[in-house]
């Protein structure tokens, strides 16, 4: 796969099929990731995949309880507002997102195979998320579909480490959990606010220089079209 299809498209995919994730895949997906870029080159990092269907089955309501709770808190605000005003644009957005992320909650133990990523003294996860999103790069380019997740290290964050037998004391920090999968819908450029929105030139508020209208990828515009609806979303 060509490099910017893979960073063009690659977006969170969460309603998967329950197919296994052969393991000859599994392996191309990690060794890929384990090339990342880590402070001092020290590699310290553990990555922890679950396919066991029991394991699943003690995670998943810890991961639906955390999702629930999400939806309370932090995303209350714009629950109250969508359910205000349904058919905004922004509403509808915040709609297919939400489930999206519910459906990933409900169907968690059908979800053929998760990777937890575990840092070591760098609660700022700066060294490993090069390596998980070379994992989700290389699973774009085997057609599996991922979903990145830190729900479950905010609100269970001692049950999982202890359902997963991580050893205490010894300063793992969770970073992050990814799903993957074989994906249901079609892989496309998901829709985002313009690099020329969220960007500056070196000072806070000035414009960056240029503008970008519309992706940059495929230059034909060919390719790929614009994700349908539903379009996966970013809530962790």
């Amino acid at each position: 796969m060509e490099l910017h299809e893979a960073l063009y498209t690659t977006r969170a995919m969460r309603r998967v099929k329950p197919d296994p994730v052969p393991q000859d895949v599994q392996a191309r997906i990690l060794d890929a990731a384990v090339r990342a870029p880590s402070g001092g080159n020290t590699q310290g990092w553990r990555f922890l995949l679950v396919d066991d269907p029991g394991v699943k089955d003690r995670l998943g309501p810890l991961y639906r309880d955390a999702m629930d709770a999400l939806w309370k808190t932090i995303y209350a605000p714009r629950v109250a507002a969508a359910e205000a005003d349904p058919d905004s644009a922004e509403s509808r957005s915040f709609i297919r997102v939400r489930r999206s992320s519910q459906w990933l909650a409900d169907n968690f133990e059908r979800i053929p195979l998760f990777m937890f990523g575990f840092t070591r003294h760098d609660p700022t996860g700066g060294s490993i998320f090069p390596a998980v999103w070379s994992a989700m790069l290389a699973a774009r380019a085997e057609g599996v579909g991922t979903a990145l997740t830190a729900v479950l290290g905010i609100s269970h964050r001692d049950a999982v480490l202890e359902v997963l037998g991580v050893p205490a004391g010894e300063g793992w920090h969770m970073a992050c959990c990814v799903s993957f999968g074989y994906p249901t819908g079609k892989w496309g450029v998901a829709p985002r606010t313009s690099a020329h929105e969220v960007a500056y030139r070196n000072t806070w508020g000035e414009p960056i220089g240029f503008e970008v209208a519309q992706p940059l990828w495929p230059a034909d515009g060919a390719a790929y079209a614009p994700a349908p609806a539903p379009v996966e979303g970013d809530v962790k």
